[in-house]
């Protein structure tokens, strides 16, 4: 039976999964720490892929591969196939100004419609723009852009820097795909073409871009072994979950994601939402926030207890907490877009006001703050029939026995799993058959 080989590179890790093809059941894996930070040599990244697949037992056996990262982070290459500059991460917010004036100068609305993003920090398009202002000399070197899982892609295939690949700086044969493609804010998702006045705008001047593979195709690498398209995080792990048209992905860690499976491109002028593509030929649009599981945490160590004394203390108060209700914004908040607010307690009376309720406040506040992502979704209509709770905060009894009520709909909880690197891996058995 064939084995494949799935990849997570995201910003803490690499997690690298070996999987029979046929079954997807998990043979052995890996994994290796990434640096902190939010701006990263991608060389560390690289580092890391090749311990990660060293501890996962080589992949000597393997048949088929692909690659799941990070979106949205910015590596420039020049004419030799070199990094110019540490890779900015989408965490890294330095490009704040950039999205700003790129808003300014063509409008939110024209933005939404010519790629489904309306810029952000986060966006690769905005780090160009910040390239090309604050360190013009880098900018005017920039031969080629890619995304952290393109590069690696073109790295484990073989080819890199001058002196240091065997099959050199070719710099044409960077490869993306639909999902990772429409996370830059300079592709369009609708159309799957390049918007290459957009690219010039922020960086100052062309440059070449990852060819953009469709769900089915595939490349090689130096071995002959057939690579996949890989994928942004988010799509791996919808594909990983076999999320389908009508499923939505809540995603509970120390951020949260609300994701769902669309059949049609979405643009949302209001940039709540971000119309990023799948790695199926679908659509994926997305909603972010700040606080999710990290709410859990800040709760939990008020009361001075462990996450699962904090489940059992919410499953023993009422819904709705007496009328206690915790706003948190703990760190400002991104859906809806209050970066400078905080957090608030209200409702707080001597009935309301025990370790119970607060336990319980906190809970349905964070459940509330990523129901509004599932409201922002459903007012753009997108169908909405079952949601998937996965990430760290999903382990809570009463994460699980809440949500339900608060979401609106049936909730279902796989168990927990590297889900982007299995996405990865299903690709990688589908170019096989």
């Amino acid at each position: 039976m064939p084995l494949v080989m799935g990849v997570d590179s995201s910003t803490q890790s690499c997690k690298v999964v070996i999987v029979e093809a046929e079954t997807g059941s998990v043979v052995r894996a890996g994994r290796a720490a990434h640096p902190d930070g939010t701006a990263v040599d991608p060389e560390a990244w690289w580092r890391a892929l090749n311990a990660a697949i060293a501890d996962a037992g080589g992949m000597d056996d393997v048949a088929a591969w692909s690659i799941g990262g990070q979106q949205h982070g910015m590596v420039a290459l020049d004419a030799t196939g070199s990094v110019i500059r540490d890779a900015l991460l989408w965490n890294d917010t330095r490009s704040a100004g950039a999205a700003d004036d790129l808003i300014a100068e063509f409008g939110a609305a024209e933005l939404a419609a010519r790629t489904g993003l309306v810029p952000v920090a986060s966006f690769t398009l905005t780090k160009l723009r910040w390239l090309r202002d604050a360190e013009p000399e880098n900018a005017a070197r920039v031969a080629a852009v890619a995304l952290p899982h393109d590069w690696l892609t073109w790295r484990l295939r073989g080819y890199g820097p001058v002196g240091s690949a065997p099959l050199g700086p070719a710099l044409d044969e960077l490869v993306t795909d639909r999902s990772d493609a429409s996370g830059t804010g300079y592709w369009n998702p609708a159309d799957g073409a390049y918007d290459r006045a957009l690219l010039v705008a922020a960086l100052g001047h062309d440059a070449i871009l990852p060819r953009v593979l469709g769900p089915a195709a595939s490349v090689t690498d130096q071995a002959g072994r057939p690579v996949a398209p890989g994928a942004g995080d988010n799509a791996a792990a919808a594909l990983g979950l076999g999320a389908a048209p009508g499923d939505v992905v809540v995603s509970i860690g120390t951020s949260g994601t609300v994701c769902a499976v669309s059949r049609t491109p979405i643009a949302d002028p209001s940039g709540t939402v971000a119309g990023f593509a799948d790695a199926t030929g679908n659509f994926l649009p997305l909603v972010a926030t700040l606080n999710a599981a990290r709410v859990l945490d800040i709760t939990a160590a008020l009361l001075g207890v462990t996450h699962d004394e904090l489940s059992d203390l919410a499953l023993h108060a009422s819904p709705g907490a007496d009328g206690l209700r915790l706003l948190p914004y703990f760190e400002g908040e991104r859906t809806p877009n209050l970066p400078d607010a905080t957090a608030s307690l209200t409702g707080m009376t001597p009935a309301s006001t025990t370790r119970p309720n607060l336990a319980r406040a906190a809970v349905e506040g964070m459940l509330q703050g990523l129901g509004a992502g599932l409201d922002a979704l459903r007012g753009l209509g997108v169908p909405l029939d079952r949601a998937l709770l996965i990430g760290g905060g999903a382990q809570s009894e009463a994460v699980r026995r809440i949500a339900p009520e608060i979401l609106g709909m049936p909730v279902e909880v796989p168990d927990p799993g590297e889900y982007v690197a299995l996405g990865a891996a299903r690709q990688a058995a589908a170019i096989l058959r």
